[in-house]
């Protein structure tokens, strides 16, 4: 087999939404896994829909996900340019190749031309009349008219587009790598627009064309473009390259609660959509990404990879290195899968505790800063990291976990221990910050044992005194053992928010 080379076409029209990623991984994961090469084209041939910014977006989505392509227009390779529209020029001649051969056309009508045809066309079993071989004879188009009418309008640079010239009654297929034999009827399609009257080419005739020049092998791409297969199969034959055409995938559909997954249902259940945050330039809307919400690139990969596939075991979590080696396109299922918001965030949790804490110690301290929380000690931030991760769903979670290691809480919820306080308790509290003034150990065991021994003496149960003993160091009724708080904070520090806590519990 040929070195395998795999392609991810957006086009720079918004945020790249979770499906889009997907599709990026598989292609990347099938590439990796056959030492092979994934390039990123960008596909801005309606430079109509282009939105500024877009491009900037997509490549910095795959650099957070470390999966950045070979060959891209950021990655010189030897088969660019890899933006559609600085290829426009070799387009136009494969277009007028297929004119020249009788399998595409000119056709000149316009757009008043094609909304009469619809509205005289419509009926209530076809309300979308398509320009297909039932109605071409009937418009302005080189099929249609004569040479001369033909020569004349060309002469006159009168505006036109080709189109593809649709067979009437044959019946196409190829073998999908997921679905197996897949079947068309020629007929059921319509005479798509190949080069547009700006000269630009559509998405039919582009995708061929730089497939076939860029010595694409495999093409994965969403099931929404199965209608459009037809078309490609036949511009693939009848432009020559048959027999190098790459293997399809057409990968299934992610689905959200009512269907597929879009980006209202974001905005309705509360869950992110895109892989990084997006600000819509036209609308200023932002839209909320996994990495804003707190994801690890390595959770949101993980997710992703499942959604529709599997190894065939129990397995769930799987690295980067893991994925590259058991993916398979065979085990790819053919139905949609649901996306789960809560499922997501376990895999966040559980790579939370997975990873090594420097992996996110930086994105933490830039949290905690975010909340007015300087932190100088990057040595005790990891510490404390270590300590709290298993607390810990999204990164943000960190902030309400760690915060209170570095800065005194600005309150403390006193109502949750003033109902049971008592004098022997402000004794103990107060006989405890002297004892461990004294301390020669500062350690887990020796805080947690001055503090029984303590109890003991008071005839106060341990169990009455640890609450209070944690709101006095945190603030709240939340966070790791108390003990292990304790040590973290030091001596002074510790000594300090119990006395302070004590004046005013009593106040």
């Amino acid at each position: 087999m040929s070195k395998v080379r795999v392609r991810f076409a957006p086009s720079p029209t918004g945020g790249l939404h979770l499906g889009g990623v997907r599709t990026v991984l598989y292609n990347y994961l099938f590439a990796k896994q056959h030492k092979g090469d994934f390039i990123l084209r960008i596909e801005d041939t309606d430079q109509t829909r282009f939105v500024p910014g877009a491009e900037e977006y997509i490549f910095a989505c795959l650099k957070w996900c470390g999966m950045e392509p070979d060959e891209s227009p950021l990655h010189k390779g030897s088969y660019g340019p890899y933006r559609q529209s600085e290829r426009k020029e070799q387009y136009r001649q494969y277009a007028e190749q297929l004119v020249k051969n009788g399998y595409a056309y000119y056709a000149f009508d316009t757009k008043e031309d094609l909304e009469k045809m619809r509205e005289e066309n419509k009926t209530a079993e076809n309300p979308s009349p398509q320009y297909d071989h039932r109605i071409r004879g009937k418009m302005q188009n080189s099929l249609s008219l004569t040479e001369a009418e033909v020569n004349d309008l060309l002469t006159r640079n009168t505006p036109y587009v080709i189109r593809i010239k649709m067979p009437e009654n044959e019946v196409i297929g190829f073998t999908d790598m997921i679905r197996g034999e897949i079947r068309f009827e020629t007929g059921l399609v319509d005479d798509k627009v190949l080069l547009k009257a700006d000269g630009m080419p559509t998405y039919h005739l582009a995708v061929v064309v730089d497939d076939y020049l860029m010595k694409i092998t495999h093409a994965f791409r969403g099931e929404e473009w199965l209608p459009s297969a037809p078309v490609h199969l036949l511009l693939w034959k009848y432009l020559g390259w048959e027999n190098e055409m790459p293997q399809w995938a057409h990968l299934p559909l992610i689905l959200g609660p009512n269907g597929k997954l879009s980006k209202r249902d974001g905005a309705k259940y509360g869950f992110p959509v895109f892989a990084m945050n997006w600000t819509d330039p036209r609308t200023n809307e932002l839209t909320e990404g996994f990495k804003e919400r707190g994801f690890l690139p390595e959770a949101f990969v993980n997710l992703l990879a499942v959604l529709g596939w599997n190894d065939g075991t129990e397995q769930e979590l799987f690295s980067m290195e893991e994925l590259i080696s058991k993916f398979s396109m065979e085990r790819v299922h053919v139905a949609g899968a649901r996306f789960d918001f809560e499922k997501a965030k376990w895999f966040n949790h559980e790579w939370i505790k997975k990873s090594a804490v420097q992996n996110y110690t930086l994105t933490v301290k830039e949290l905690l800063g975010s909340a007015g929380i300087s932190v100088t000690d990057e040595g005790k931030l990891e510490s404390v990291l270590e300590l709290v991760k298993d607390r810990c769903t999204l990164l943000p979670d960190f902030v309400q976990q760690s915060s209170f290691f570095f800065k005194t809480p600005d309150r403390l919820d006193v109502d949750a221990v003033k109902p049971k306080w008592t004098a022997d308790k402000k004794d103990f509290f107060t006989a405890y910050a002297d004892k461990l003034a004294s301390l020669s150990e500062w350690n887990i065991p020796g805080l947690e044992n001055c503090f029984k021994q303590l109890a003991a003496e008071k005839n106060i149960k341990p169990g009455d005194l640890q609450l209070p003993l944690r709101i006095m160091l945190v603030g709240g009724k939340y966070g790791p053992p108390v003990f292990a708080i304790a040590e973290l904070l030091g001596k002074d520090e510790t000594i300090r928010r119990i006395n302070n806590a004590i004046v005013v519990i009593e106040g």
